[in-house]
């Protein structure tokens, strides 16, 4: 005959195997869900400890001016090159210290003016040209003050001569300026003027002396002896030179004409060259 198990017994194992299959069902779902790591707790960011010691920078405004602006830039202290305003701007550039070009003389200026740089153009009258002094160690500069004409420093006594053929238009023997009064008309000294054979009058001043026989209305020609280069006039205590003028022919005391019209230096450099170039008159 077969045993049959008490029903109590048959509970308790059904119980037990029930939960078997429950734990087992448990663990297999375990092992397929993905396992996420776990999230770190937030912190405080690091503090820069210079940062919260250090002054505040004060910041800069920008230099360039906008479009439309009136305001001056404000520019930096070490600049490469100047600052351009836009456009519409009404702001001023800063110019640099060095200029490249040679500053232009304003109505009442007393800056240094140079000839042009294109030579003018020869001519040609069958004359003699000769430099006005006679001495090999002398130069003259590029330049002048307010007028045109040259300086031509030389040492004192250097003959000063005519510069072409034509007749003795101006002479003074006495040196009346005075520091005082610096008038205008005193201020070469003793002083030639000649009237050349091609319509151009020539002046020479600050001399030490005037040769003998030099007078208004005497012949001379070119390469003759008018007189000895020196510093009279307003030269006095200056490098010893002779002024040198080139003008168009008015009256003997024109003196503000007679001083200089024309640039002296392209002529000279063709005389000293042995070139006959004749003074283009304005």
């Amino acid at each position: 005959m077969k045993r049959i198990l008490p029903p109590v017994l048959l509970a308790v194992l059904l119980a037990t195997l029930l939960a078997a299959v429950g734990q087992f069902r448990t663990a297999s779902v375990a092992l397929q869900a993905p396992v996420l790591p776990a999230s770190p707790l937030p912190t405080d960011p690091p503090r820069d400890i210079s940062l919260a010691t250090r002054p505040p920078t004060a910041t800069r405004p920008p230099s360039t001016a906008t479009a439309g602006s009136t305001a001056t830039p404000v520019l930096p202290t070490a600049m490469s090159a100047p600052p351009t305003a836009t456009a519409g701007s009404t702001a001023t550039p800063v110019l640099p210290t060095a200029m490249s070009a040679p500053p232009t003389a304003t109505a009442g200026s007393t800056a240094i003016l140079a000839p042009p740089t294109a030579p003018p153009a020869p001519e040609q009258t069958g004359l003699r040209y000769v430099f006005p002094v006679q001495d090999a160690a002398c130069w003259y500069p590029a330049s002048h003050h307010t007028y045109p004409a040259v300086d031509i420093f030389c040492p004192i006594g250097t003959p000063f001569v005519a510069v072409t053929s034509g007749a003795v238009d101006f002479v003074s023997r006495e040196d009346l300026w005075k520091p005082s009064t610096n008038r205008p008309e005193h201020r070469g000294g003793l002083a030639v003027a000649i009237i050349g054979d091609d319509g151009v009058r020539y002046y020479g001043s600050h001399l030490s002396e005037v040769a003998v026989g030099i007078e208004p209305g005497v012949r001379v020609e070119a390469g003759q002896l008018l007189g000895w280069t020196g510093s009279s006039g307003n030269a006095r205590g200056t490098d010893p030179h002779l002024h040198f003028g080139i003008s168009r022919p008015t009256t003997p005391d024109d003196w503000a004409v007679r001083r200089g019209q024309v640039w002296p230096q392209p002529y000279l450099a063709a005389w000293k060259r042995g070139e006959n170039m004749t003074p283009m008159l304005p």
